[in-house]
């Protein structure tokens, strides 16, 4: 599949550099260093509709992973919304990637859809565990909290929550960013009890919802899942992490689709980011 035509492309050589192009922006498209507290990616790697546009067309599907670390340095992992990975499943994606890399996981449903919130701290102290090698390893994101739809406000199981996660995890290695998918959430009660505990109100974007963008945590959390987002769309993203880069680490996705727009925008975005106007000071 063809990317959107304002979504060029970086190739990769052989030895793993990357090939300059010019950007839409008229900016060179040439190596650069990445700054060292936003990390930008997608809600997955493993799709071969990615090739050509993202993947080369002759890449192995095993070496995805690998690949995509050379053009981004996150991902979100929303495989472990269904199952926990397996020990060797964790070890194999740490060795494909860079030191500099962070992985983010999507909590279990069984928390977020089936029980709502209520007696997880079992399931949450499983959840913290499978991932001891990624949090050893100082490759940890966030985790997600994506909350249902239908699940209206309550903010006092909301607090039980996370008083219990904060018991059966390690607090501070497990950053936890929460996403809202129903307005009654937004309120002030809600924010104060995510203050409290440091925890993230996951800022997403979509064409149905849009989250204020209010800071609850030393560290913030975008979910990018809106549709046709343009240049100038993802400039103006570039120059909001980067203020929010001055006051913590940064996370944000792009959404996962057949064709590797996601991708490509999240790209886009990380080298606005290596630009003089957007660097971090």
């Amino acid at each position: 599949m063809t990317p959107a035509p304002h979504l060029k492309h970086l190739s990769v050589a052989n030895d793993g550099s990357k090939q300059g192009m010019v950007g839409p922006t008229g900016v060179d498209a040439s190596p650069v260093t990445w700054p060292d507290n936003c990390f930008i990616g997608t809600s997955g790697w493993a799709y071969s509709t990615w090739k050509p546009g993202f993947y080369p067309a002759k890449h192995s599907p095993k070496k995805f992973l690998e690949y995509y670390a050379t053009r981004l340095n996150s991902v979100e992992v929303n495989y472990t919304f269904r199952q926990l990975p397996s020990a060797a499943m964790v070890e194999s994606w740490l060795a494909a990637t860079g030191e500099n890399f962070r992985f983010s996981f999507k909590t279990p449903q069984r928390v977020t859809h089936f029980q709502k919130l209520k007696d997880c701290g079992g399931i949450m102290s499983s959840f913290s565990s499978a991932f001891n090698r990624v949090i050893d390893g100082g490759r940890m994101g966030i985790v997600l909290v994506q909350l249902p739809p239908t699940f209206k406000a309550d903010p006092a199981q909301l607090d039980r929550f996370l008083d219990e996660t904060h018991v059966a995890c390690d607090a501070p290695a497990m950053r936890m960013a929460i996403e809202f998918r129903n307005r009654s959430w937004f309120t002030d009660e809600t924010f104060e009890i995510m203050r409290r505990h440091q925890v993230a109100l996951c800022v997403a974007e979509s064409d149905d919802l849009q989250t204020p963008d209010v800071v609850t945590a030393p560290f913030s959390c975008y979910r990018l899942r809106r549709s046709g987002y343009q240049p100038a769309d993802l400039e103006a993203i570039a120059c909001k992490l980067g203020q929010r880069a001055r006051q913590g680490d940064v996370f944000a996705y792009f959404k996962h689709e057949d064709e590797p727009t996601g991708a490509l925008s999240a790209e886009h975005v990380l080298r606005s980011l290596s630009l003089p106007q957007n660097k971090v000071t």
